[in-house]
């Protein structure tokens, strides 16, 4: 059984989140996760690094459109389907340009996969506000509130790591699934693995 989790989150993630995300992201792909992500600056990115770090470590990068962000990724086709259901989601998708439209839909994929019927298991994030839900949302969530607002809808356990608590309910969740992360002094995790 392939396990999927999806790494994401602002382009303004500080640099020291961005580092627990690279090395949380190798620790995963060591244990044989595959990442789910966007190809953006900032947390994608971090995510991407880390994975790259492990010499089988498995991505699933998905575009808004073909080379977005030099991104080299063949998930480039965005559907009506994603894209109706990214409208579903944003407030405000009519005053939207097509580009951004596009950006929304990709976040469905990093959620629910290439065919949108594959959820993914958790997400790891960071927003400026720490949303985790669709109640929680505001404008400081960004574009990543698609995605937060779609696996809040279903039931997905969402890690935002501006949260103070959010970094010990991760250690908790991966800790039941033989992952270890412990508390370090300098970047928040010390990774390490079981």
């Amino acid at each position: 059984m392939m396990h999927i989790y999806t790494g994401i989150g602002s382009r303004e993630t500080p640099d020291a989140v961005l580092a627990q995300m690279s090395d949380i992201a190798e620790i995963l792909a060591t244990k044989g996760y595959t990442l789910r992500s966007g190809a953006a600056d900032g947390a994608d990115r971090a995510f991407e690094l880390g994975v790259l770090r492990v010499p089988k470590g498995s991505l699933e990068l998905y575009l808004p459109w073909k080379g977005f962000n030099d991104s080299t990724s063949l998930r480039y086709v965005v559907t009506e389907a994603a894209l109706d259901l990214a409208k579903s989601i944003h407030p405000r998708w009519l005053d939207l340009k097509e580009s951004v439209r596009k950006l929304h839909a990709r976040n469905c994929y990093q959620i629910l996969g290439e065919t949108l019927d594959r959820p993914t298991e958790f997400v790891i994030c960071w927003t400026p506000d720490g949303c985790e839900t669709e109640a929680a949302r505001t404008r400081a969530t960004g574009g990543t509130a698609t995605a937060v607002v779609l696996a809040h809808r279903h039931q997905i356990p969402i890690f935002n790591l501006q949260r103070k608590d959010a970094h010990a309910r991760l250690v908790d969740f991966l800790s039941a699934r033989g992952i270890g992360l412990k508390k370090g002094f300098d970047r928040g995790y010390q990774a390490t693995m079981f």
